[in-house]
């Protein structure tokens, strides 16, 4: 399953069934799981640690060098996980201090010319779309979703089931189970659609979820004020207390209401 037309490191280690189509490009180093697919012309670079049933498409390089003028030639990584699809001209970085790692969960869907710079983690379940691009040191949760063109500054976190949608600037911390837009970015009320695809949330939930938000960005008050009137106003459940948690423990603060 592996081209005599790709390169192949001989010190390589390459799992079970795993196509490598001609052009391909297998750095020593390199450790790629069960059932993956590398396709023409994608480079999966020193450092790179894949799990199975991957997909890298046409010309993205994994395991790239950090952009990052503090990178001094450290051992660092990329860590993917299981059934991501990577599409073409994708970009991910490894880490920039010894033994560091960029991480990419399960399950995500990273579409052409995304960018992934050092140190960042990506959850399970999440959606780079187009040409999105991160800083170092992001974070964003499980189930994300980026759309086109948006790109993250340093150090932010994306919440768990969150929307940014297409070509936003985010220079804050953005709260799960919202959809975030418009430059200067802002909150635009709650991800209820994927919300109530989601299966295992009640009306209930959704509501209590919509209720927190409106404390915070709708009622006049400041954030610590909203933050204790969630708890006294609303019932707790593990997606309120997320959600006080993100934002207790955010440390570039969150994103404000739409301008």
């Amino acid at each position: 399953m592996i081209s005599p037309l790709a390169y192949v490191n001989p010190n390589a280690k390459i799992g079970e069934n795993v196509t490598i189509h001609p052009f391909a490009y297998i750095d020593e180093n390199v450790e790629i799981g069960d059932n993956c697919t590398i396709m023409p012309y994608a480079s999966i670079l020193s450092g790179t640690r894949m799990g199975t049933g991957n997909t890298v498409y046409q010309a993205a390089i994994i395991g790239a060098t950090p952009q990052d003028f503090k990178f001094k030639g450290d051992n660092t990584f990329v860590i993917i996980g299981d059934n991501n699809t990577i599409r073409e001209k994708v970009i991910i970085n490894r880490a920039t201090f010894e033994g560091d790692a960029t991480v990419v969960g399960n399950g995500n869907y990273i579409l052409e010319g995304a960018h992934i710079a050092h140190d960042t983690r990506v959850g399970n379940g999440c959606v780079l779309g187009n040409g999105t691009k991160t800083a170092g040191n992001c974070t964003l949760d499980d189930s994300a979703i980026l759309g086109s063109g948006v790109i993250l500054k340093h150090g932010c976190h994306i919440g768990g089931w969150t929307l940014v949608r297409d070509g936003s600037r985010v220079n804050k911390d953005v709260p799960p189970y919202i959809i975030a837009a418009h430059n200067p970015i802002g909150y635009s009320g709650i991800n209820a659609v994927l919300l109530s695809k989601q299966g295992h949330l009640s009306d209930e939930i959704l509501d209590n979820i919509a209720k927190a938000y409106r404390q915070i960005y709708q009622c006049g008050t400041s954030l610590n004020n909203a933050l204790r009137n969630i708890r006294q106003m609303v019932t707790l459940s593990p997606e309120i207390e997320y959600i006080l948690r993100f934002i207790e423990q955010s440390d570039k603060g969150i994103i404000g209401n739409v301008q």
